[in-house]
């Protein structure tokens, strides 16, 4: 895992806001519209080299493609890379279902009212009139377009004289959470031939020489749709099913080449039913990677960081804690993204910690958390807060 021995390092999640002449095409495309695909290629390359550049320019270190090709969302994506599932309308008795799994949980149960107008505001239930059906075996199809988002970053990096970039990409838990299973015999075996397919991806990723970073976003939500009924030692087994596929997809995958990213769904409400992090800080660091990317900074998790002081990190392993949030248009004081950042390093050392962000600043390529204008306010917070830091863990002097 790329780290440094005289100062903290900065990244982020991945998901960036994508600008108003990308999204022009990606509206066409997910709407299954007629589009130029050359033009579109020309367009997303210049996106991903002029956002390379804003992240570097900003004082992020490792940088992403800002998942600008990901039209549908950071996880629905690989449903166009797979061969095996097929996108079936409901009916209107299924719809209603449909939405139960999709609108439901304790915290939507409590705020009703504020959840009709926040998923008005986002157009969440226009998207819910179709299901994803496993109808064959699971085979990966996306080799073009993994290619082409390897070149585009590799390329955008090369050109911003960047030092290490990250390809966001999706976990089998997220990958097809609620998946209708007509071809494996049981759960675990649809899981673990989504594992086989997903390590294609992953393996692209690595075999280029960039850093890939796990995205598991529902493993932990699932836990306030889940409990109850379950109860917390049933929903622990049934995400230890998840993590044994996840690391079944990383196989033969260094782990120094990976960076596991968990949060808690991370939309902009209440989260007062969230899994507490001691509850399943044992599973996340079950996964066979090198850095682990967490929310940290949001009012709802903040206060966890005590949890690292009663865990045993391994020594080849490190920590990347969200110092700013992606939820909120307020912009985080550098001073204070240092002390958040003091905080970790005072419990695993300086060198086994990194700068980072919650989660993603967009949720969708229509549906943007802050304003874009503000993302970048805060990430330059973030490399500022990390120079503070820097200075107080290395005894240094920062330039006026």
């Amino acid at each position: 895992m790329t780290t440094h021995t005289d100062r903290v390092l900065t990244t982020h999640v991945g998901s960036l806001v994508r600008p108003p002449e990308l999204v022009d095409f990606l509206h066409a495309i997910d709407a299954g519209k007629p589009y130029d695909e050359a033009a579109y290629d020309e367009r997303l390359s210049q996106a991903i080299r002029t956002v390379v550049r804003q992240q570097s320019e900003a004082g992020i270190d490792i940088v992403s493609d800002g998942e600008f090709s990901k039209g549908k969302n950071w996880a629905f994506y690989i449903h166009d890379r797979l061969a095996g599932i097929e996108r079936r309308e409901l009916t209107p008795e299924q719809m209603t279902g449909a939405r139960r799994f999709a609108l439901g949980g304790r915290d939507r149960e409590t705020f009703p009212e504020f959840y009709a107008q926040y998923y008005e505001s986002i157009g969440l239930k226009n998207h819910l009139a179709f299901q994803t059906v496993c109808t064959g075996p699971l085979r990966y199809t996306g080799q073009h377009a993994i290619a082409r988002d390897i070149d585009n970053l590799k390329a955008a990096a090369a050109e911003a004289n960047v030092g290490a970039a990250f390809l966001p990409v999706v976990s089998p838990a997220s990958a097809l959470p609620d998946v209708k299973n007509e071809h494996y015999p049981d759960e675990q075996s649809l899981l673990f031939a989504l594992a086989d397919t997903l390590r294609d991806e992953y393996r692209a990723v690595v075999d280029a020489g960039l850093l890939v970073q796990i995205d598991e976003g529902f493993l932990p939500y699932m836990y306030e749709r889940l409990v109850p009924p379950m109860t917390l030692a049933q929903y622990r087994s049934w995400a230890e099913l998840r993590i044994e596929a996840l690391n079944r997809a990383l196989h033969g995958i260094p782990q120094d080449r990976v960076r596991f990213h968990i949060c808690w769904g991370s939309w902009n409400g209440p989260h007062m039913f969230d899994v507490p992090l001691k509850d399943i800080v044992d599973l996340v660091l079950n996964v066979n990677a090198g850095a682990y990317l967490f929310e940290a900074a949001n009012p709802r998790h903040e206060h966890e960081w005590r949890v690292w002081e009663t865990v045993d990190l391994p020594a080849d392993k490190i920590l990347v804690p969200g110092l700013i949030s992606h939820s909120t248009n307020v912009v985080e004081h550098p001073e204070l993204v240092a002390e958040r950042l003091l905080r970790f390093a005072g419990i695993v050392g300086r060198e086994r910690v990194m700068a980072g962000t919650d989660c993603g600043f967009a949720q969708t390529w229509f549906v943007n958390r802050v304003h874009p204008t503000i993302m970048w306010a805060k990430l330059r917070a973030l490399s500022e807060g990390a120079r503070l830091a820097t200075a107080e863990l290395w005894g240094r002097r920062t330039a006026a």
